[in-house]
């Protein structure tokens, strides 16, 4: 069933109708062709779903009814943080869409020192918009409560900054020490702790940057005996914390 995300101004509770406004309105009655009668699950963006049916559509507006409200539990209690070096192609687009089916709260692009991806100010804000786009794709796809967000470009510098407040910072780097360890560090987080994860580009992140990281407050990990690329990286620690993070 289709599912769609509305800001909380556009449910009406009392009259049992929600209203869909913007682009979701061709896309329902051009790209899907829905009907009259049609059901699908509408999110407001938290913690509250409503299955409805299509009453009625206008140039403007596709008027829903609702049929129920829930409140399911489809969210980790712990928001993570993926902050990625900027990969190489559209290697972005994927580790964006996995990262959301995965549980990511927020992907933050990373331009660091062996990036070969270099983004200006206007270039930048394009591809944004583009990951905001599959973030949401993604998101509709594997019935997340939101959309989680895609940060705009951040120098490693300014990535750090963001994160310092964040319960847990880990950095996966083929230098850590052993798996006992890592598996030490997992073991420690809790449900509803924010999590800092940070990846680095082809090619990894320099050892400078790692020490910088590690000075403020980071952990470094390990996952496996394997190289692992960049796009693989991010995927596989998210795994493991959603495993260990579900409810």
């Amino acid at each position: 069933m289709q599912r769609f995300f509305v800001e909380p101004h556009q449910i009406d509770e009392g009259a049992h109708q929600i209203h869909i406004l913007g682009s979701d309105v061709n896309h329902i009655s051009n790209v899907l062709r829905m009907k009259q009668g049609e059901e699908l699950w509408i999110s407001d963006g938290g913690k509250k779903e409503y299955r409805c049916t299509i009453e009625e559509f206008s140039p403007d507006e596709v008027l829903l009814h609702i049929i129920y409200a829930q409140q399911p539990d489809y969210e980790l209690q712990s928001r993570i943080y993926l902050f990625q070096g900027l990969p190489k192609a559209d290697k972005m687009e994927l580790i964006i869409q996995k990262a959301v089916e995965l549980g990511a709260y927020e992907v933050i692009p990373v331009e660091t020192k062996r990036c070969v991806v270099k983004l200006d100010g206007k270039k930048a804000a394009k591809k944004v918009e583009r990951w905001k786009q599959i973030a949401e794709s993604a998101a509709k796809q594997s019935k997340r409560m939101l959309i989680p967000n895609v940060h705009e470009v951040l120098t490693f510098k300014e990535a750090l900054k963001y994160a310092e407040s964040m319960d847990v910072r880990l950095i996966p780097y083929e230098l850590a020490k052993g798996m006992q360890e890592t598996k030490e560090i997992l073991a420690d987080i809790q449900p509803g702790q924010s999590i800092g994860i940070f990846i680095g580009p082809e090619g990894g992140f320099e050892e400078k940057e790692v020490e910088t990281a590690i000075s403020e407050g980071a952990k470094p990990i390990t996952l496996g005996k394997r190289i692992l690329r960049t796009e693989t990286a991010g995927l596989a620690i998210l795994s493991v914390l959603m495993f260990q993070l579900e409810q």
